[in-house]
Formats: C-alpha cells, sequence, structure tokens
C-alpha cells in the first residue's frame, strides 16, 4: 500500500468525519451565543456572559501552538482527537450546570479549560484529512469541511438562540456539549494512517530519533509553525492574507446592525449575516462540485480575496436591505473557494511534521483578526455604517495585494524543497505535492 492511499475497513471516513467535525463546530459556535443567554437568564448578569465568551476564545491563539505540536506528535491520534473533542462538549455540558450556580471564578476556568482545547475542533480536525483519504480526494475534501464551518456558522447560534428561548440557555448548552461529546466518539472509529518514521515524534528508519514527542515538548518545536507562517512563502501568503481579510469579515456583524438601523429593517440585523453564511455555504459546495486551481491553491486565494470586497464595497450604495443582502450573500460565495484554497494549501505546502500545528496556528490567527476587526468595528461605530463598510471592503483588496507581495520570490514551501524525509521513506507522506508520484521511488 502506497502512502496516497487510504486505509480500507471500518466505516466511509468522510462521512464520519464531516459528521463529527459538524457536530463539533456547531458546539463551538453555539456556546458562545447560548453562554451568554445563560448568564444573562442565570446569573443576570450580561458581563459575566462576555467574560465566559473571551474565557472560551482567547486561548484559540494561546493554546494553538502546543496543541498542534501535540497533535502532530502523539502516536494514538484517534483517541487523542476524540478525546480532546468529547471532552469539550463534557465541559460545555459543565458549564450549563455551574453558570449562575458555582462560583465564576469556578466557571471562567472550565471555560478557559475548554478554550485551550477548541483549537482541535477546527484546524486539528481539518490536518486529519490527509490521513484519511488519498491525495486525489483531498481537494473536494477541503471543500466539504469548509461546508461543516459554514453550516456550523449558521446552525449553531440558530440551535443556541432557538433552544434557549423555547426551553432555556442551560439546556442549550448541555445540547450543545453532548453533540460535541457524540462527535468526539464517532473520532474512535476512524482508521488514519500510520506515521512515517522520522516525523512528529516517531524514530526515524535509523534508529534517530524524530522531533521531541507529547512527553517531552521542546521551544524549537512549539516555534516550529510560526517559522514557517514567516519563511515558507506559499504558506505566509495565504494565512497572513486571509487573516488581515478577516479584520473586514470580523467587523461585518458590528455593520450590519447600523445597516439594520439605516435601512429601518429589523430583520436585517441577523438577515444580513445569515446571507453571507449562505452565500459562503453555497461557494464552497460550487468548489466542492467544480474545483481549481488544484495545482497552485494559493493562486484561488490571490483573487478571491479582492472579489469578496468588490460585492461589500456596493453595500452603500444598496439602497435597501433586500439588495444589501443580496451584496452580502455574493461576497459569501467568494469567501467559499477561498477557504476551502486555504485549507488545501496548508496541506500541500505544511511540513509533514508540522502539519496540524500550521493548521491550529492558521484557524487562531484568523479567529484573532477577526475578534479585532469586531472591536475596532465597535470603538468606531460612532462613524456610521458607510465608512465602516467601506473600511471591510478595502481590508478584503488589501489582504489579497500584502497576499501577493508575500507569496513573491522563490517558493519554499515542502513542493520546492530538496529531498527530504517524505521523499526517501518507503512510504510518501500524503502532504507531498502531486510532482513527486510522477517520480521513480527511491528504494
Amino acid at each position: 500500500m502506497t502512502g496516497s492511499a487510504p486505509r480500507t475497513g471500518g466505516p466511509p471516513p468522510l462521512p464520519v468525519y464531516l459528521t463529527s467535525a459538524v457536530l463539533a463546530r456547531t458546539a463551538d459556535e453555539g456556546a458562545r451565543v447560548a453562554l451568554v443567554m445563560l448568564a444573562a437568564q442565570r446569573a443576570h448578569s450580561p458581563t459575566l456572559g462576555g467574560a465566559l465568551v473571551a474565557a472560551l476564545m482567547i486561548p484559540h491563539v494561546a493554546a494553538a501552538p502546543v496543541v498542534g505540536v501535540l497533535a502532530d506528535a502523539v502516536r494514538r491520534r484517534r483517541l487523542f482527537h476524540g478525546g480532546a473533542v468529547a471532552l469539550y462538549g463534557a465541559a460545555l455540558v459543565a458549564l450549563a450546570f455551574l453558570v449562575g450556580t458555582a462560583d465564576d471564578v469556578v466557571a471562567l476556568a472550565l471555560a478557559v479549560a475548554a478554550g485551550c482545547v477548541a483549537p482541535l475542533l477546527t484546524g486539528g480536525l481539518t490536518g486529519l484529512l490527509a490521513d484519511l483519504l488519498s491525495r486525489e480526494r483531498l481537494t473536494r475534501a477541503f471543500s466539504a469541511d469548509a461546508v461543516s464551518y459554514n453550516l456550523a456558522g449558521i446552525c449553531g447560534p440558530a440551535v443556541a438562540a432557538a433552544l434557549g428561548t423555547a426551553v432555556g440557555a442551560g439546556t442549550a448548552l448541555a445540547v450543545l456539549g453532548a453533540g460535541a461529546m457524540s462527535g468526539g466518539l464517532l473520532l474512535f472509529s476512524l482508521r488514519l494512517r500510520p506515521r512515517v518514521p522520522g516525523h512528529a515524534g516517531l524514530p526515524g528508519h535509523d534508529g534517530s530519533p524524530g522531533p521531541a514527542g507529547p512527553g517531552r515538548l521542546r521551544a524549537a518545536d512549539l516555534a516550529r509553525g510560526v517559522a514557517e507562517l514567516v519563511r515558507n512563502s506559499p504558506l505566509r501568503s495565504v494565512t497572513w492574507g486571509s487573516s488581515v481579510a478577516q479584520l473586514g469579515v470580523g467587523a461585518l456583524p458590528v455593520v450590519s446592525v447600523l445597516l439594520a438601523a439605516e435601512y429601518h429593517a429589523p430583520w436585517a440585523t441577523g438577515g444580513l449575516m445569515t446571507a453571507f453564511a449562505a452565500g459562503a455555504l453555497a461557494g464552497s459546495l460550487s468548489y466542492a462540485y467544480r474545483p481549481v486551481g488544484r495545482d497552485h491553491p494559493e493562486h484561488v486565494v490571490l483573487w478571491a480575496l479582492p472579489a469578496t470586497g468588490v460585492p461589500l464595497a456596493l453595500v452603500p450604495w444598496a439602497g435597501d436591505a433586500v439588495v444589501a443582502a443580496a451584496l452580502f450573500a455574493m461576497a459569501g460565495f467568494c469567501t467559499g473557494p477561498l477557504f476551502s484554497a486555504l485549507l488545501a494549501s496548508r496541506e500541500r505546502y505544511a511540513p509533514p511534521g508540522a502539519r496540524t500545528q500550521i493548521f491550529t496556528l492558521g484557524a487562531g490567527l484568523k479567529s484573532t483578526f477577526a475578534a479585532a476587526g469586531a472591536g475596532a468595528a465597535g470603538a468606531l461605530s460612532g462613524l456610521g455604517a458607510v465608512p465602516l463598510m467601506l473600511g471591510a471592503a478595502v481590508c478584503q483588496v488589501a489582504a489579497g495585494a500584502l497576499a501577493l507581495v508575500l507569496l513573491a520570490g522563490r517558493h519554499t514551501g515542502p513542493a520546492d524543497r530538496g529531498a527530504g524525509p517524505a521523499e526517501s521513506s518507503p512510504q510518501p507522506l500524503p502532504s507531498a505535492p502531486d510532482t513527486r508520484a510522477r517520480e521513480p521511488r527511491r528504494r
């Protein structure tokens, strides 16, 4: 069996993976709404709700390098990933009982602990796809994975709001947590391709040790992913370009509130962002059906970034909420191929021993930039909807220009480096570029 062939036996890997990913990510998205509602309903403290959400989200970035290194080094990946997702769900269930009944410090500490696991629900899960599927199926698989993010972004807040209103926010949070626990248990059934010796903490064929394993993490291992995002030109381009774009995307919920007031259309407060999310879902499905740029997914990111900004720049001249919603949907549609190509770029150019760390770091950076964009838009809301909307559009164009500049020069990703362990090992890693599949196999 070659390194590009998935293991046989067991349930079909992609449907099981996607079901688990949707359950876990829906819980992650919905928990932010449910926690705010729960703090208001039970503790009568919106301040506590905001603190709980911050405690859940801030560790995304701080913990991303550590959990990424652990995920790349651990041998029992099914147990590690499945257990992490299940523990995240269990923490949400516990918070459903603790918020407003136990000391606030206890609830906040538990939210921080859950936030430290959260990077494995996003980039950590995506990093498993190359160990589940053949290289030829990865492009569509990443598009399908992008759909799981879109579905979670739509369904998570909706489920939390609906259940929180009907039966109470505590029940809503417990249901979301139970869903994540179910998703974690599903991961135990996946059959992952064995690790290749010489990578991610496993001994090499010559008996030499690989990178530090989970029991002996080193500063160099923690910094490896960050270094790749600085010196690896394709990864550098798509990571920092897409992160800067999130400054504008993060501002959109605030802009939507301002636009709804200007249009005298209360439904647009959430309706504009729903249109954006629905457009992103349609774009991901379209790209999954007919993917382009398989050989150079970073090029898809380059054109999709400014394409997202064009409809947003037209919103100030929309005239009414319905036209604005259509433009939001068009902008969202462009982010579907963008996100799918971003995931494919990380897989294609990330070094095998730091793949999951690259995914978790990238996801954490996007969340951080989006949060910064939301905070900046809130602070500048007095300027009105039009300047903020144009600012969000400019962020997309500027992100595309930045990505183009950062891509310039000789590519230094794994696809262009000299022969390494992935070439010389008996089973090439699935993240090796397609060009290597045409080379004679070394014995």
